[in-house]
């Protein structure tokens, strides 16, 4: 494994980290204008990562095929939607801007619940990843390494706040500090070994590489239209979250077409 792809595998990981950090330097409750921006920053990031690094990529290798290019586009994006929705309701978890437990009900603690809400929002993020870093080592899709580091930043810059949308409630749930960011930076950790099965995968069936691509921008398109967009637009600063999301966006787009 060289330095690019272990660089590229870790990255998101190192973001969540970063942002888990702020529960050292902040009170208890992250002020609600923050937390508004960060959830639309993130929103912005990942729907931007969706359609510039995954989706676009997934048409243009299927060029050849004329009109039914679109087709493994599709198919890929519906799965990718149809598999998070199945995972968000056989897992009992609890969402960090609060609410009811969701999934079937369990015995399991409030934390724990927390934990399980990361884990489904962060796998989908690892998965793109993979499958960006397969795409860029194999010799038949044309995807670049530049290409797959853009998206690895991109999402590390989306997992720090992020990382503190998930320890800050879990340290004004009681938790100490060093708990509540020791749980948050282990969040990340599920993003690279998402990440590595992905890739794993992919190296054995490189022919469903543009339903994997796509597979993986419809599993975080399920997360920002089911966890961050509602979240986000609740209560009070909704303006705030919107003009996040116009900048993680911009920023996503950017980076990809710079690097990529």
């Amino acid at each position: 494994m060289n330095h690019a792809v272990l660089t590229a595998l870790l990255i998101p990981f190192a973001g969540t980290a970063l942002g888990s950090a702020f529960v050292f330097l902040m009170k208890k409750e992250m002020p609600a204008r923050l937390q508004k921006v960060l959830l639309g920053f993130a929103s912005g990031v990942m729907v931007a990562a969706s359609v510039w690094s995954l989706l676009i990529p997934s048409m243009e290798m299927c060029a050849d095929r004329g009109a039914l290019a679109v087709l493994p586009a599709a198919v890929g994006l519906l799965g990718g939607f149809a598999f998070l929705l199945l995972i968000d309701y056989i897992t009992p978890h609890l969402h960090p801007a609060g609410g009811g437990p969701e999934g079937p009900k369990s015995q399991l603690s409030k934390t724990t619940m927390l934990a399980l809400a990361v884990t489904i929002h962060n796998f989908p993020e690892g998965m793109a990843v993979g499958v960006a870093i397969a795409g860029a080592l194999s010799s038949d899709v044309g995807m670049s390494v530049a290409g797959a580091l853009a998206l690895s930043l991109g999402i590390a810059i989306q997992n720090v706040p992020e990382g503190a949308i998930i320890s800050m409630p879990l340290r004004a749930a009681g938790n100490s500090r060093a708990r509540s960011f020791l749980i948050g930076a282990l969040s990340g950790a599920v993003e690279p070994v998402g990440a590595l099965l992905v890739l794993l995968l992919a190296s054995a069936v490189t022919p469903a590489m543009p339903y994997l691509l796509a597979f993986a921008a419809g599993a975080m398109l399920y997360v920002v239209i089911e966890e961050l967009v509602p979240e986000a637009s609740q209560g009070e600063h909704s303006n705030i979250a919107t003009i996040g999301f116009a900048l993680g966006f911009a920023l996503m787009m950017i980076l990809d077409v710079v690097l990529g």
